[in-house]
């Protein structure tokens, strides 16, 4: 075996890339944001990692909630943007058309195909650079066109992926295998 160390970093790939919207100072705003996962089924719950810095944390722990966005491919400049410039310092609420759903307090953008809106049950402090909020999910919205026989369909959805270290997005490539299927042969 010839593998080498390559040092303590997460290597987790592909990571999905996301727009998180909160509103902050009652101002509509949204990050992207790549450090996102689901943490529990049943209930469902979802779990965002955010740098302490960011403008966006304000917003999530003012309201209780934020929301989950999945753009496509389609937006990947508006959500490349939504990462370099901070809500503290431009308004990023007219990017976008918004809308609200049962919280009513965490704003979700109709251009993506898939949001997810949150209630904010945890907040972790593990005493690196980020903070991780956990979000039991409320409701997720879309649309019938993203759909296939009944299920969500990633090529229809055709979302951002990113790899971090190399610092680019890429999308989705074709099916493979069916999952707790494949193997049983």
């Amino acid at each position: 075996m010839n593998k080498m160390k390559i040092g303590n970093k997460g290597y987790l790939y592909p990571l999905p890339t996301v727009l998180v919207g909160t509103t902050v100072n009652d101002k509509t705003n949204y990050l992207n944001v790549s450090f996102c996962s689901i943490v529990n089924r049943t209930p469902a719950m979802m779990s965002i990692s955010l740098n302490k810095s960011h403008y966006t944390c304000d917003g999530i722990r003012q309201n209780n909630s934020f929301s989950i966005n999945i753009p496509s491919v389609e937006m990947l400049e508006v959500t490349d943007y939504c990462g370099i410039v901070s809500g503290n310092t431009v308004d990023k609420s007219k990017l976008f058309n918004n809308f609200y759903g049962e919280l009513k307090n965490a704003p979700m953008i109709e251009e993506c195909p898939v949001n997810v809106e949150c209630e904010l049950i945890q907040e972790l402090d593990l005493g690196g650079s980020n903070v991780i909020f956990i979000g039991k999910v409320i409701e997720v919205y879309t649309e019938e066109k993203y759909f296939t026989n009944d299920t969500l369909d990633l090529k229809k959805i055709n979302p951002i992926l990113l790899s971090i270290y190399e610092f680019n997005y890429y999308n989705v490539g074709k099916k493979i295998g069916k999952a707790w299927s494949v193997g049983a042969k």
